[in-house]
């Protein structure tokens, strides 16, 4: 096969994020866009030494990355590849799925066509994942040089043959990755308890939000465990969604919200665009990511996968610290780490832990090495199987033995960016330790600053945290996952003993300190009177 070089001149706006590149779909598809973001990354990796022969190719069915697939092709081979491993003929599998893949077929890494949570179409984002060996995404050092080589990019290689010759090469193999997944899941889980559940009477309801969970749901939930087809919803995947944005929250997923919090089941679901976050809903209840991690680690011996035990647990510095108490009475490690579930893998490479979690609606183990909204929901029914239980019941249970941390998380999505920018810089700077604001007293504020306690690898300036006297902690950042002007992302909690204030609404208990952080970082009087885009 003929191998191409393709003059091509730098982009300024190929820096990845906490979950690779993205950018405004409009923008992937400008001439060589993508081709110098991919010939970056297969650049670095050869240059390190890395083998590169066995490459995947995932996504989660946005549009246009099935019509990107033979570029990709063409180019990994043009620079080494010798296999190229395709998840799905469509190009739809959710991330955990495509993680397996690349764990099972020991391939030396992979691209992932997705932009996860963020809407998609024409109108809405795409990205790359640049996924390691172990299944994982790239760490910071990988990332870093990767943007410092799409700053001096000059050309990229490719094969000289057509896009319908690149699908049908030799070298390329499609894979079916829903049975893989299904199968480790049932490796995992009780299936038999969660299908005596299902076979009781419980009702459930899934959301796959028009996204890549769908045909992997009923797999799992209908064809193994039993549930009924017409519980799981929107589970058709779309190239743009169905123009849903598919970020499982009280407020993009408003619909299946409203229908838990009115009692329609006795226990709901949804997963995002790839399939790598989850919110957990009871009848009438919704269980905040922080309290999610916290059960999970509380009944692990209950799941055939952890009846031996962890070896530790680890959640993101914003996720609320809930973990923290469950963990200290089971007499393990608890690590917290910067946004980013690149963060876990050294930890869960070290197998120092087993188990972990973020904010952002995100749990998962060691058996893979991104977050999955699927696990999540099966170690809940399992939990729920084994304890018979109701979802509230196991949660409040939780909050009577340790104490309720009232936690929020909060975004200020495309606010203009040098102002972000400047609000967090000044708060780096600014000495308020000490000070007075809003009634509070500020006993301490610090720049998160982290090692990885594995490789030694430091990440500097990974946001802000200020602990007050009456023990609120407020932890706030600047947002990678966003693709226009710039994103704030607060995250406050603050510890509760008093058992008769547990059923107080989180809002309205945590009212003053939404006045304290609008206060210090001076929210209102930079961008006036301007609302969260989202409060979970």
């Amino acid at each position: 096969m003929n191998i191409k070089e393709v003059a091509t001149k730098p982009f300024d706006n190929q820096k990845p994020g906490t979950g690779g590149l993205r950018q405004r779909t409009k923008i992937f598809m400008e001439p060589n866009f993508l081709e110098n973001f991919i010939q970056a990354s297969l650049n670095v990796r050869i240059a390190s030494g890395d083998k590169i022969d066995t490459w995947v190719v995932g996504g989660d069915g946005r549009y246009p990355g099935i019509e990107f697939l033979p570029k990709i092709i063409k180019m990994l081979i043009a620079n080494g590849v010798k296999k190229v491993l395709v998840v799905g003929r469509e190009l739809v599998a959710p991330t955990p799925a495509i993680s397996n893949v690349i764990r099972k077929y020991k391939a030396d890494g992979g691209f992932i066509l997705s932009a996860s949570h963020n809407p998609a179409g024409i109108n809405g984002d795409f990205g790359v994942k640049v996924e390691m060996s172990n299944g994982g995404q790239a760490p910071e050092a990988v990332t870093n040089a990767i943007y410092e080589d799409t700053k001096k990019i000059a050309f990229y290689k490719t094969l000289d043959i057509s896009d319908d010759e690149a699908l049908n090469l030799a070298e390329v193999e499609y894979l079916d990755p829903i049975k893989d997944y299904a199968d480790l899941m049932q490796s995992m889980f009780d299936f038999d308890a969660i299908k005596g559940w299902f076979d009781a009477g419980n009702t459930f309801r899934f959301d796959a939000m028009n996204a890549s969970t769908g045909p992997v749901a009923v797999e799992i939930f209908v064809n193994r465990l039993g549930a009924k087809r017409e519980w799981i919803i929107n589970d058709k995947p779309l190239p743009d969604f169905g123009g849903v944005h598919p970020e499982p929250n009280p407020t993009y997923a408003k619909s299946i919200y409203d229908f838990m919090m009115e009692g329609g089941a006795d226990f709901g679901c949804a997963c995002d665009g790839d399939g790598d976050r989850n919110m957990i809903l009871g009848r009438g209840f919704y269980v905040k990511p922080s309290d999610s991690l916290a059960i999970l680690t509380k009944y692990h011996k209950l799941i055939p996968y952890y009846r031996d035990g962890l070896t530790g647990v680890a959640r993101s510095i914003p996720t609320s610290s809930a973990v923290d108490l469950i963990a200290k009475d089971l007499g393990i490690d608890v690590y917290t780490t910067p946004t980013g579930w690149k963060f876990f893998a050294s930890l869960l490479d070290a197998n120092k832990i087993n188990l972990c979690g973020e904010e952002s609606f995100g749990q998962g183990g060691n058996y893979i090495r991104e977050k999955d909204g699927i696990f999540a929901i099966l170690f809940w029914l399992n939990i729920l199987s084994k304890t018979g239980k109701t979802v509230r019941e196991i949660v409040e249970e939780m909050w009577n033995e340790n104490g309720r941390y009232f936690y929020s998380q909060y975004s200020y999505e495309g606010v203009d960016k040098p102002k972000a920018e400047a609000i967090i810089e000044r708060m780096k700077a600014v000495d308020i330790d000490g000070g007075n604001f809003a009634g509070f007293t500020i006993k301490k504020k610090e720049v998160f600053n982290y090692v990885d306690p594995v490789s030694g690898e430091e990440s500097k300036n990974q946001g802000i945290q200020i602990f007050t006297t009456d023990g609120t902690r407020i932890f706030a950042r600047l947002s990678g996952t966003g693709t226009v002007g710039a994103t704030i992302r607060f995250y406050i909690e603050k510890f509760e003993k008093d058992k008769s204030k547990f059923n107080v609404p989180v809002m309205d208990y945590l009212a003053d300190v939404y006045k304290l952080v609008d206060e210090i970082f001076e929210i209102s009087k930079n961008f006036g009177d301007i609302k969260p885009s989202a409060i979970n």
